[in-house]
């Protein structure tokens, strides 16, 4: 397979819009309408999304609201329930408080997973088997993350709702969510989407400009507080879009962005089974 055959698996894969069409206000406008269709043919009674304060929960979070207001005009029965979920204190409160004004949801609830993660991580570390290299906030992260889905789905359960993701083009081509963290949801409404037209998206809806410039940070771990996306991957996310819009890039990002798609497969596939790994003899 040729490095273009291959560029062009990835972007079919991961649904890329096309970049010649794309219009925000449509793209809006299609992604609003999927969320309140599925509400309405599931008979789920709403949907659950956490909030960071980043421009992709805080787009996908406006969507939702507006959504849900919209299986509500037409008769249906839905609330959206934004979910603060901070590790203790959160460093970039202002600009989580400042999504939350914006999105203006039905419900907001504050879960603050800094006494489970410790707790939890305090068991993990007296274990028989303890992490201890040199990646433990690493791990610990991942912790954080999935906690934040488990109280997300928790949530959910309770209400009869659905739980959303944030994932979109960018990160899944490179693999930068959590493995059954913030990469589990029940539907991904910025899916498709290059990390450029979620913004682009942002600025139809009205989001506030200091968000929907944020630098983009994941701020899992503690000894990296708002250690920015790009610094972690090696790549910049205009240069991943580009890739994802069929352009050509530097060769060395290519590898970059080739190598975290292979390495990361896992994450956007289901569990391994006996026939899909060894087949049938």
């Amino acid at each position: 397979m040729t490095d273009k055959q291959l560029q062009s698996q990835i972007i079919a894969a991961l649904e890329v819009v096309d970049p010649g069409t794309f219009d925000a206000a449509a793209e809006a406008e299609r992604r609003v309408e999927f969320l309140a269709r599925y509400l309405r043919d599931t008979g789920a009674k709403g949907l659950v999304l956490g909030i960071s304060g980043g421009v992709d929960s805080t787009v996908a979070g406006r969507l939702c609201q507006l959504a849900c207001e919209r299986v509500r005009e037409s008769g249906g029965e839905a609330r959206f329930v934004a979910v603060r979920l901070p590790y203790r204190v959160q460093k970039d409160e202002e600009d989580a408080a400042a999504a939350v004004e914006f999105i203006a949801p039905d419900v907001l609830e504050t879960i603050d997973i800094g006494p489970a993660t410790d707790e939890l991580w305090d068991q993990i570390l007296a274990s028989a088997t303890p992490v201890t290299d040199a990646r433990d906030d690493y791990h610990k992260g991942n912790v954080k993350a999935r906690l934040r889905m488990t109280a997300q789905y928790a949530v959910a359960g309770a209400r009869g709702m659905l739980v959303v993701g944030t994932d979109q083009a960018a990160e899944a081509a490179v693999g930068f969510f959590t493995k059954h963290g913030d990469g589990a949801a029940d539907v991904t409404p910025l899916f498709g989407l290059p990390k450029r037209r979620v913004r682009e998206v942002g600025v139809h809806l009205g989001t506030p400009e200091a968000l929907v410039n944020k630098v983009p940070t994941a701020d899992l771990e503690s000894d990296k507080p708002m250690l920015p996306d790009e610094e972690a991957l090696g790549v910049r996310y205009d240069v991943v879009d580009d890739y994802l819009e069929g352009k050509e890039v530097p060769a060395e990002d290519e590898a970059t962005i080739v190598g975290w798609y292979r390495r990361t497969a896992h994450k956007r596939a289901l569990p391994v089974t006996p026939d899909g790994y060894l087949g049938r003899r």
